[in-house]
């Protein structure tokens, strides 16, 4: 599991999806999402506004990621 860091309480999903060079662009997040290929807490997640937050897990393409707050 890798562990990307937000500087925020919350973060998007679509921005959450770019911010750890997950997809290169809001296009490409949005298809990830649209296409139900993204799990947040291990249900599949088609909202691109879905708040994620520090202790979310989020899985795309068989890589898992932990979203935690920069200390």
């Amino acid at each position: 599991m890798k562990e990307v860091s937000i500087h925020t309480a919350a973060i998007q999903l679509d921005q959450f999806l770019k911010w750890a060079r997950i997809a290169a662009t809001g296009g490409e997040a949005k298809h990830l999402i649209q296409s139900g290929l993204v799990k947040v807490n291990g249900q599949v997640e088609t909202a691109r506004s879905r708040k994620l937050e520090p202790g979310s897990v989020v899985e795309v393409g068989g890589d898992t990621y932990l979203v935690r707050l920069e200390s």
